[in-house]
């Protein structure tokens, strides 16, 4: 029934569409703009050539050949707090601005959820598109392609979103969708359309990662009929394209650090040659920024601006931030993050960057403009399985270099670690303990960590070699969710980070002894058990069972109350 009505839909468009067929001999060249993983990084900088030069070289492009069209392979509402405080609506009306034609979205763009997803929808004038997206309904959540006439030539375009997106956005922002196959998909898209239009171009936000079950070249070594794959996802440079059986690959990396530009030669109805070559950030450096860009920009800043005003919790205490304690110790704030990093994700171990910590909460009310100045650049949560000995080599990365401050000093949460700066780099680690025991170093752990260290930054290269099993919310936001349920004063330096003392005398291990027999006594009213699952937070176990945060933490001797985990059993006191 979907392929019948498909075909329909296709007829529809057609006639809807010039009734001018292009000649048996006639030419037209046909280019195609595009962007992917711009992560809205939409100013521009040293290493980001910024939306408003794109628009100049889109312009530009423009006057060489009308026939052009301006496309984008996903990942873009999400990444910069210029997008996140209005939750992308900052970045729809920039493409507006741009004349963008299609899209397709990323993983990265559900992480407001897939209702917001469709608002922005709403926002653009331009179509997003994607043909393996469906609803539990059976419904398609997006239409799956367009068809665009041009100079007489009929262009047909069909996204594709990578299946990934069930594990690499939150799951909740998912829930209801399901990502098919997207080979399957392709295939049927070529067989509804092929013979309808002259150029067919896949938008595609696959990739070409080996982790990856399915990739961009996976597809199009499977389908035949694609005459253009623009991709994104994996980041991946390619300078000039890559030709696959009869199919151009191109993808330009990510931040926008290059333009990518295809042009193509139709003759007769079908494509007979086909070019693709990247304009770099260093190429564009003298090009004129786009005024009518740049002034939605700043008018978004000025929104931004007053978004950041916006009270998001307060602290009696200050939470500590300053580069040369982060950079070599444990501090409350980093203590704060990181447990935000566990309530967001239910992680059993979180390990951030004292370098990703860029200043202090002073006391008093915290703003969204606090959080965004303690957490700037956009990074977002991973979550992978680490093994315990890697989590070992990670944090001796961190420590190499104390006393001297380091960027990549860990701080931690779900475990607690001790060194020695007497011994020698990546020897100083003595200690590493989670729930109170050692640390199993043949074990598997849930370990969040932010996305540059896992990608190897700060030379995490055992987490950037570790297996990826999710990604979250961006930490500005994970930090902002925490502070609404936690107290800030209550999390403090407890230990989490010890510097080795060779006197320190160890607690000694209770023995087991047999129990003196005493008189029977009354059967007491029994206690109540409960376990803590993804999400919780003691206040709000307390309230199910009609007691407080305060009397749960005394009666479980909790050393952090805000700080437990999936899998802990929280005794419910009997009334």
């Amino acid at each position: 029934m979907k392929k019948v009505l498909s075909i329909f839909m296709v007829m529809m468009m057609i006639f809807s569409l010039s009734t001018v067929s292009m000649a048996a001999d006639d030419t037209v060249h046909l280019t195609i703009v595009h962007t992917n993983d711009t992560h809205a990084r939409i100013q521009s900088s040293s290493s980001i050539m910024g939306f408003a030069k794109i628009a100049t070289k889109v312009a530009e492009l423009r006057e060489e050949n009308p026939n052009l069209l301006l496309v984008d392979a996903g990942d873009t509402f999400h990444g910069q707090t210029i997008a996140t405080l209005n939750q992308g609506e900052s970045i729809t009306r920039v493409m507006n601005a741009m004349g963008y034609d299609v899209m397709v979205p990323g993983n990265h763009d559900f992480n407001y959820g897939k209702d917001r997803l469709l608002e922005l929808k709403g926002m653009l004038n331009f179509p997003i598109i994607s043909a393996n997206i469906e609803t539990d309904e059976g419904t398609h959540f997006l239409p799956g392609f367009i068809i665009k006439e041009i100079d007489g030539v009929k262009v047909g375009i069909f996204g594709l979103t990578t299946p990934e997106t069930a594990f690499k956005t939150h799951p909740k922002n998912v829930e209801g969708l399901t990502f098919e196959n997207p080979i399957e998909r392709a295939q049927e898209m070529v067989d509804t359309l092929r013979d309808y239009v002259d150029v067919l171009i896949c938008i595609g936000h696959l990739g070409e990662d080996e982790g990856s079950v399915y990739t961009s070249k996976k597809v199009i070594e499977a389908v035949d009929g694609i005459d253009l794959f623009v991709d994104g996802h994996s980041h991946t440079t390619k300078p000039n394209g890559e030709m696959i059986n009869d199919t151009l690959l191109v993808q330009t990396g990510s931040y926008d650090a290059n333009l990518g530009v295809v042009d193509l030669t139709i003759t007769g109805g079908k494509v007979v040659a086909s070019t693709a070559k990247l304009i770099t950030t260093a190429e564009a450096a003298d090009v004129v920024e786009d005024q009518a860009v740049l002034d939605v920009i700043a008018d978004v800043q000025a929104a931004n601006d007053l978004i950041t005003q916006v009270k998001v919790g307060e602290t009696s205490v200050k939470l500590e931030g300053t580069r040369e304690l982060v950079r070599t110790g444990e501090t409350n704030l980093g203590n704060i993050i990181t447990n935000a990093m566990l309530y967001e994700t239910g992680a059993q171990i979180a390990i951030t960057n004292g370098g990703g910590i860029r200043d202090s909460i002073q006391i008093g009310d915290i703003t969204k403009g606090d959080v965004i100045t303690v957490l700037p650049f956009g990074n977002y949560i991973i979550t992978l399985d680490v093994k315990g000995s890697d989590i070992v080599k990670a944090i001796e990365n961190g420590v190499t270099d104390y006393p001297a401050a380091k960027g990549a000093f860990p701080h931690v949460a779900g475990i607690s670690y001790t060194f020695d700066p007497e011994k020698p780099a990546m020897e100083r680690v003595t200690s590493v303990t989670f729930n109170g025991m050692p640390l199993d170093p043949d074990k598997y752990y849930s370990v969040a960590t932010n996305d540059f260290m896992a990608a190897g930054g700060d030379e995490y290269t055992t987490l950037g070699a570790s297996v990826q099993t999710g990604e979250y919310a961006a930490l500005d936001e994970a930090l902002i969710n925490y502070l609404e349920v936690v107290d800030p004063a209550t999390i403090q330096v407890e230990g989490r980070v010890k510097l080795y003392d060779p006197n320190a005398i160890e607690e000694p291990v209770a023995t087991p002894t047999e129990p003196t027999p005493t008189e029977p006594t009354p059967t007491p009213v029994q206690e109540v058990t409960y376990t803590v699952v993804s999400g919780d937070v003691l206040w709000k176990i307390a309230k199910t069972y009609d007691t407080t945060w305060e009397i749960l933490a005394a009666y479980n001797k909790l050393a952090n109350p805000s700080l437990i985990f999936p899998g802990d059993v929280i005794m419910i006191p009997a009334k």
